[in-house]
Formats: C-alpha cells, structure tokens, sequence
C-alpha cells in the first residue's frame, strides 16, 4: 500500500483531549478503510504564519498512514468538512521516518542553549549601558596653541 504523511491544523481554541479525540477519529477512519496509521505525533499549540479563520494559533498533529487511495480520499473529505480542522496537507512518500520527526527534535534546542547575561551582550556590541553619556568624549582635555605651522 502506499504511504502517507499527514499534517493538519486544529483550532486554538480546543482542548488538547479535544484535538487527541479528532486525530483518533481520523485515525478509526483510515482503519475503516483498510488503512494504518504508523506514527501519530502531537506538535502542540504552535503559532501560524499568518491569522486563519480568526485564529492565531493552532494545534499540529503529524499522521504516518498505510493506507489506500480511497482512504486517504475519504479522511481528506472528512476533514474538509469538519470545523475543527483549519489546515491539512496529505503527501506520498516513498517510506516512513520511524524516528522522531525534525520537529520533535528541533523543540528541546532552545532550552539546551545556555542564556547570555546582560553584561555579555553588551560587551559583545561594545556599547554597556553603565558607562553613562561620555562615551564620545575624549580622556583628557590638552589647553593650548594649536599645530604651528
């Protein structure tokens, strides 16, 4: 059977359980039809690239399907119609990731890295707020004739 992965993006204003019953049901309609689904990852509550519906943000749920054509016909009708459901994009590929997808790995990099303080950042541009208004001003100040020629 050929492969399948599935994205799609749910309201921001349902519940996660909410979101867990619509990809179980999703997930039940591809059994239905002869179908499997490998892997189901949730991504959770991200921030869209730009406003959908009035929502600014939404909940991403990935799908890894076997499954036949008509099932993924079917699950992309179902989730055409389903209010819930703002966004989804079904591709072919030639074979399943088993692993985690790039987004699950990519969401702990964040917080791994270690935090710059204040003082660091500063000195790094070379400007530190604590030096007060004489940055320009010379050291010392020499009274006397100028250059003579």
């Amino acid at each position: 059977m050929p492969l399948y992965e599935n994205v799609f993006i749910a309201r921001q204003d349902i519940s996660g359980t909410q979101v867990d019953a619509l990809a179980d049901i999703f997930t039940q309609l591809i059994a239905e039809h002869g179908g499997e689904v490998k892997k189901r990852e949730n991504w959770g509550l991200r921030n869209l690239a730009y406003r959908m519906n009035k929502n600014r943000k939404g909940h991403y749920i990935l799908l890894n399907i076997d499954a036949p054509a008509p099932a993924i016909a079917e699950l992309e009708r179902t989730m055409r119609i389903n209010e819930d459901v703002l966004r989804y994009l079904t591709i072919r590929v030639d074979e399943l990731d088993e692993g985690p997808s790039p987004v699950m790995l990519n969401r702990g990099s964040r917080d791994d890295r270690p935090r710059r303080s204040d003082r660091d950042r500063y000195e790094d541009r070379g400007d530190r707020p604590d030096r007060g208004d004489d940055r320009g001003a010379p050291d010392r100040v020499v009274e006397g004739p100028a250059v003579e020629a």
